[in-house]
């Protein structure tokens, strides 16, 4: 199995109308004329990545977004990301690239539902992970990502009621680490529920001095076998800063661009799902969002996020509590 270049980059290249470096060149000009800025998640394909104006994790994005100036706000990552934006920034336009990029986790936790859940757990703190839609987030008393869901748990009381959801697994986790005993709602993320034990167990054997980087939606067995838990921020630090030559990645492989951006010596090596087609895991949903889309986007300012104003005003509170807590 090789370490970098995998096979996936090859698969997620889509068909054009238009050339690269037209794209490209457009994107920059149509940007800059607009006034406009690209947020970029790290699971974007690479040459979106290299475009935007930021790049982050959900946390980061949240933060960049509060405190832009820009008329104009093109997220380059999944529905949910942008929905937050535009309560951050009712006033702005809040562009995708891709109405269709979605979200798994998001979509395992239907707002109607989840209420139904929170209404048969009485007196309990509603805590929600980010990756939610707008509705789940009116519902919620405060927000959390993984790169700082343990810090805001702990900033309650041991024996606070709380419900978490709708990551089982990050719940599973924090639970774990802060030896609290939230009530978990059952979603996950079907990136990070697919990775494949065996075969991170046989890349081990391949690669022995390897670190593995596990991302803490993954299941539970794998945050026991990392030498790493955390979010793709944390992970891509890590990597940065520890010793190591050669680091095993057990999250979205659109991360691994970053990595070997900032750390042009060291091997990355993709954890394989179980189901491998090919040596890496990749979210269909991030991958939906292409140059050109990004480019006929800005070019029309559409598809536009829209949130309903009335769920807006409740999400942005437990959104805004996240980032003071933050």
């Amino acid at each position: 199995m090789k370490a970098e270049n995998s096979a996936c980059e090859k698969q997620q290249e889509i068909k054009s109308t238009f050339e690269p470096d037209f794209l490209k060149s457009e994107i920059n000009r149509l940007k800059k004329e607009k006034s406009a800025v690209i947020l970029a998640h790290y699971y974007q394909l690479g040459e979106i990545q290299d475009l935007a104006d930021y790049i982050g994790d959900s946390l980061a994005l949240a933060q960049i977004a509060a405190k832009l100036d820009n008329p104009i706000i093109v997220l380059c990552g999944v529905h949910f990301m942008g929905e937050t934006a535009k309560i951050l920034c009712p006033d702005k336009k809040v562009l995708c690239p891709d109405p269709e990029a979605g979200c798994s986790l998001a979509d395992s936790c239907p707002a109607e539902d989840f209420k139904k859940f929170i209404e048969e757990h009485p007196g309990h703190t509603v805590i929600s992970y980010v990756n939610t839609s707008a509705g789940v987030k009116a519902l919620t008393d405060v927000l959390v990502t993984s790169s700082n869901a343990q810090k805001i748990v702990e900033t309650f009381p041991k024996d606070e009621k709380i419900i978490f959801g709708p990551d089982h697994n990050l719940g599973t986790y924090i639970n774990n680490i802060t030896g609290r005993q939230m009530v978990l709602w059952h979603g996950a993320c079907h990136v990070h529920e697919q990775f494949s034990l065996d075969k991170i167990l046989e890349l081990k054997k391949e690669y022995p001095d390897a670190k593995l980087l596990v991302h803490p939606e993954c299941k539970q067995h794998l945050h026991i076998l990392a030498d790493k838990v955390g979010s793709t921020a944390a992970l891509l630090k890590y990597a940065q800063e520890n010793s190591a030559n050669e680091f095993i990645v057990a999250t979205e492989s659109g991360i691994l661009h970053e990595m070997k951006k900032k750390c042009p010596d060291k091997t990355f090596i993709p954890a394989p799902p179980e189901d491998a087609t090919c040596a890496c895991n990749n979210c269909s949903y991030m991958k939906l969002n292409t140059l050109e889309k990004l480019y006929r986007c800005l070019k029309d300012e559409a598809p536009e996020i829209q949130v309903d104003p009335a769920i807006a005003e409740r999400a942005k509170r437990p959104i805004e509590r996240m980032l003071a807590l933050s």
